[in-house]
């Protein structure tokens, strides 16, 4: 009997999972002694949005703190749009999620005497301390304990510098049976083959698309990836205009866009205008620990009635000690630019922080493409609503992440295995020589996202941003088909995605709620818009049932 060599060009797993953060690492070792896990990461394994979560995550482990308070002031972020069921899920699983990475190895901060208890933070929108943290770099520590477990799985196979390029799908493969998820085509960007892996399942934990916009707290790989992926794949995207700004990043020419914690608000910190005037409580009751929309909102109606480029982030009132030991990321940061944030205030801006919309899930994790699940920012689970709860998302993600590996663990003996699926083919792809096109493009695109489609909004902006993107798109495909895959090329086709869905929900949506501010529209319409924003390939974009 004659057996076919497998290809050099293809890799089976069992379980496919793309992404390096908490969402694909927990799924990732909880999955991992039931089957082969092939887990692939853009650059380095530790370069995920995780690493950069500075305030911490929230859960309800005070005896002071309730279930009903955490859902309470979760519904009273989200505006409306928040999935009770689903908050009130993730909630009561807080404390279990808490105890999985406490046995991982991660070391939240604790306070008093004793060192019994967590040193619990407050962030805006919370009504209790509840904030679990690791200093003020809580995401490099939950990283660092889940990649060190995860490293040394003899099950988990960690793939570093490969980019996933587009999802395998029955119906891509022109297969007549009922569309699934088949695994991913994936570039290994340093040898720059392109490489089909096949996988009973695919999760997709690629995190969010701040690069979409000019100016945003997220690293480099965040290009809105696995939203794009799963849109050409036939998934069901929901608010995708709701995009969280982070109130407070500091404000310098040579530090990127470094994000300042919300938890300094918490702890304290006033925001002033550069005369000194503190300004939050002309724009809500709970000053500066009102919602991040809210706080975002506010700064950039001050930076357009004072023409300044920022606003100052006042701790200097709390003790010298307790600023070095609580922010000491911060701290050390703010000193390299030769600040000293205990004796002066700190410049920030608003920038881009956090996709609230993405791949459509159930509570299992799975979107409407069979065997195609989403966890972590890249998913619309329906917890954050129209306005994400600060600190939350670390433990949607656990949550979340949970929920689809036993899913996916009681799933996989009966689901076949892919079969036959073609080689990339490259066709008359040519090197390029012309790189400026795509680093013009990027440019463009982040730019007049920024302009037109970020904090403050209108139906004439929505429009024009519309009309650049279309004018785009014909171009960059052209490009796309032309020349050999780049990491760059992969990820401005998918920026460019991204950013004509956000365009399009945010036209759609005639109303303002939570982090969608529209001066054409300015009061929240619960009677019509009430509702998520939905859009599949194919179709335009179309209303949710009612919420209730």
């Amino acid at each position: 009997m004659t057996i076919n060599p497998v290809p050099a060009d293809r890799r089976d797993f069992d379980f496919l999972v793309i992404g390096s953060g908490i969402a694909g690492l927990h799924y990732a070792l909880r999955v991992a002694d039931h089957g082969k896990v092939g887990l692939i990461t853009k650059k380095n394994a530790s370069n995920s949005a995780t690493q950069y979560a500075q305030g911490g995550i929230a859960a309800v482990v005070d005896p002071l703190d309730s279930f009903e308070d955490h859902v309470e002031d979760t519904i009273n972020a989200g505006a409306g749009l928040c999935n009770e069921d689903v908050v009130r899920h993730v909630v009561e699983r807080g404390p279990e999620a808490i105890e999985s990475l406490l046995r991982y190895g991660v070391d939240f901060d604790r306070g008093g005497e004793s060192q019994l208890y967590y040193d619990l933070g407050r962030e805006g929108g919370h009504s209790k301390r509840r904030v679990l943290h690791h200093r003020d770099a809580t995401g490099k520590e939950i990283q660092r304990a889940l990649l060190r477990r995860a490293s040394r799985h003899p099950n988990i196979e960690l793939l570093d510098y490969h980019i996933a390029v587009d999802l395998i799908t029955a119906h891509k493969t022109g297969r007549t049976e009922p569309n699934r998820a088949l695994g991913a085509y994936v570039l290994d960007t340093r040898s720059g083959e392109v490489l089909r892996m096949a996988a009973r399942i695919t999760l997709l934990a690629t995190g969010g698309a701040g690069k979409v916009y000019l100016y945003t707290s997220n690293p480099d790989i965040a290009s809105g990836d696995g939203a794009a992926m799963a849109y050409r794949g036939g998934a069901t995207l929901a608010n995708m205009e709701f995009m969280q700004f982070h109130p407070t990043c500091l404000f310098h020419p040579d530090a990127g866009s470094f994000l300042v914690t919300e938890a300094v608000r918490g702890e304290g910190g006033i925001l002033r205008n550069v005369k000194g005037a503190a300004f939050m409580g002309e724009y809500s009751e709970l000053k500066d620990l009102a919602p991040r929309d809210i706080v975002a909102r506010a700064i950039d109606t001050e930076l357009k009635k004072s023409g300044d480029h920022f606003v100052h982030l006042d701790i200097t009132h709390e003790d010298g000690e307790f600023i070095r030991t609580r922010f000491p990321t911060i701290y050390e940061r703010c000193m390299s630019f030769g600040m000293d944030i205990t004796k002066e205030p700190i410049p920030v801006v608003p920038a881009m922080h956090y996709s609230c919309g993405g791949v459509r899930t159930g509570l299992s994790g799975e979107s409407d493409l069979p065997n195609l699940f989403a966890t972590g920012e890249v998913a619309n689970t329906g917890l954050h609503g129209a306005n994400r709860l600060a600190s939350n998302s670390l433990l949607e993600a656990m949550v979340f992440s949970e929920n689809a590996a036993e899913e996916s663990i009681s799933r996989l003996p009966e689901v076949d295995p892919p079969g036959e699926l073609e080689a990339w083919e490259s066709g008359n792809a040519t090197e390029s020589h012309e790189a400026v096109i795509i680093t013009q493009n990027w440019d463009e695109i982040r730019r007049f996202m920024w302009n037109y489609v970020s904090i403050v909004r209108s139906d004439r902006r929505l429009a024009r941003a519309k009309h650049r993107i279309e004018l785009m798109r014909d171009e960059i495909n052209e490009y796309y088909w032309d020349f050999k895959l780049t990491p760059d090329l992969i990820e401005l086709r998918n920026i460019a995605t991204t950013a004509e869905l956000i365009t399009q929900a945010a036209l759609f949506r005639k109303e303002s709620r939570g982090l969608h501010y529209n001066l054409d529209h300015p009061e929240r319409d619960d009677e019509h818009f009430q509702r998520d924003t939905l859009l599949q390939r194919g179709d335009e974009p179309r209303l949710s049932r009612a919420k209730n």
